[in-house]
C-alpha cells in the first residue's frame, strides 16, 4: 500500500462546488439584533462592539442559529480557510478564504429559518473568526435547541478529510487545501446521522509519539492536542464532556520505515513507546471525561502493525480496570484521493461501519 495514505500537510484549503441564489458579499443590512449561537468544535470567545466572537484553528468547527425573518447577515474575518454557509438544510453556500466581510442573505420566505456556518478546510498554522449571526430589528431569534448527544473524534489526516473532494491522486499544496472538506469525513457523517453535537480534533501527519515519515520530532499529536488553538497559546478550557470519544491515531507513527537519527533504534521499541503513550493519553482524557465511552479506530490499509498495537493498548487499559473501551476497524478501499487518502465513498463506508457499531451498543450513550 502507498504509504502516502498519512502524509504530513502544512496547511488545506476547498473549491467552491455549489451555487446559491442570494445577493453575495453586500456592505450587509442594518443591523439591530445579534442572534445567539450554537457551536461545535474548539473555539475562543471573545467579543467585538458587544457582541461574540469565535475564534477557531482546529477543523471541523459550526455554528448555528434560528431566527423568524427574511434575512440575515454573517460576519467574518477569515482569510484563511473555506466555509460552507447553510440555510434551512440547502445545498452550502461556499465561501473561500472570505476575509473580513459582511455575507447578506435576504429574500427569505416568511417564517422560521435556520443558518449554519461550517468549517471546511484545516489551517495548522492560521486562524480565522467568525463574528456572529444578525438579523434586522423586526426579525425574532428562536432559541436553538441543544442536542441531547455528543461524540468527539480524535485523530490525523483521515479524520480531516484530506483532500477528499479530489479527483485524483497527485494533488499540489493548494489542491489539498481546496480539495478537503471535513464535513464530508466519517466523523462529520457519523454525528450528524445520531443528531450528536461534535468535535473534530485532528492534525494531518501527527500521530501519537511519530509524526510521518519522522517529521517534526519536537510536536506530536498528543503535544498540540491540550491548545484551543493551533498555536500553542491558551490551554482549551470548556465544559465539553462527549458521551463517546472515538480516537483513531497510529497511522502516522507506523506509516514508514524508522530513519537515521529517529530516537528509536527498532520497531519494538517505537512499538512499546506508541502503546505507553497511547494508553496515557486515554486515561488521560477518562480522568478528565469519566462517563465518555470509547472507541479506538484501526485503519485496515495501514495493515497490521497498527492494529496489532490498539489491541495491546485496549488489553492493557481493561487490565487497569478501563471496561468502556473497544476497536472498530474501518476498511478504506478506493483510496483516491490526494496522496492516496480515503476518499468520499470511503468515509461513507467507514460512517456506516461506525454507525453500525454504535447502533448495536446504544449503551454507548449513557
Amino acid at each position: 500500500m502507498n504509504n502516502s495514505f498519512f502524509k504530513d500537510v502544512i496547511s488545506v484549503v476547498v473549491v467552491a462546488l455549489s451555487v446559491f441564489s442570494v445577493p453575495a458579499f453586500s456592505s450587509g443590512i442594518e443591523v439591530k439584533k445579534t442572534l445567539p449561537v450554537h457551536y461545535g468544535g474548539r473555539v475562543v470567545v471573545g467579543e467585538l462592539d458587544k457582541s461574540p466572537t469565535y475564534t477557531y484553528s482546529w477543523p471541523g468547527v459550526y455554528f448555528e442559529a434560528t431566527f423568524v425573518g427574511t434575512a440575515v447577515d454573517v460576519k467574518l474575518n477569515d482569510s484563511n480557510n473555506i466555509l460552507n454557509v447553510i440555510i434551512d438544510g440547502q445545498a452550502p453556500i461556499v465561501l473561500t478564504r472570505p476575509g473580513k466581510t459582511t455575507y447578506s442573505i435576504d429574500n427569505l420566505a416568511e417564517g422560521t429559518h435556520r443558518i449554519r456556518l461550517e468549517k471546511r478546510t484545516e489551517t495548522q498554522f492560521g486562524t480565522g473568526t467568525f463574528e456572529g449571526f444578525f438579523i434586522p430589528k423586526n426579525g425574532q431569534s428562536i432559541a436553538s435547541d441543544k442536542p441531547k448527544r455528543s461524540i468527539e473524534f480524535i485523530g490525523d489526516s483521515a479524520v480531516v478529510g484530506y483532500g477528499i473532494r479530489s479527483p485524483k491522486r497527485e494533488c499540489t499544496e493548494e489542491e489539498i487545501f481546496s480539495f478537503t472538506d471535513t464535513q464530508l469525513t466519517y466523523a462529520a457523517l457519523t454525528a450528524k446521522a445520531f443528531d450528536a453535537d461534535y468535535q473534530i480534533n485532528a492534525l494531518s501527519g501527527f500521530g501519537v509519539v511519530r509524526n510521518y515519515n519522522g517529521g517534526i520530532p519536537e510536536h506530536t499529536f498528543l503535544s498540540l492536542y491540550p491548545y484551543a488553538l493551533n498555536d500553542q497559546g491558551a490551554l482549551y478550557q470548556s465544559n465539553w464532556s462527549p458521551n463517546i470519544t472515538v480516537i483513531g491515531l497510529g497511522g502516522n507513527d507506523f506509516a514508514t520505515p524508522l530513519n537515521a537519527g529517529e530516537k528509536w533504534k527498532t520497531r519494538e521499541a517505537l512499538q512499546d513507546d506508541y502503546v505507553k503513550n497511547y494508553k496515557d493519553f486515554i486515561l488521560s482524557l477518562r480522568k478528565k471525561h469519566p462517563e465518555s465511552h470509547f472507541i479506538l479506530l484501526s485503519y485496515a490499509v495501514v495493515g497490521d502493525e497498527l492494529e496489532g498495537q490498539i489491541v495491546r493498548v485496549i488489553k492493557e487499559l481493561k487490565q487497569k480496570g478501563v471496561r468502556d473501551i473497544g476497536l472498530v476497524t474501518v476498511k478504506p478501499v478506493v483510496l483516491s484521493a490526494c496522496h492516496w487518502h480515503p476518499s468520499e465513498t470511503d468515509h461513507k463506508n467507514s460512517a456506516d461501519i461506525l454507525i453500525k457499531h454504535i447502533n448495536a451498543n446504544p449503551q454507548l450513550w449513557n
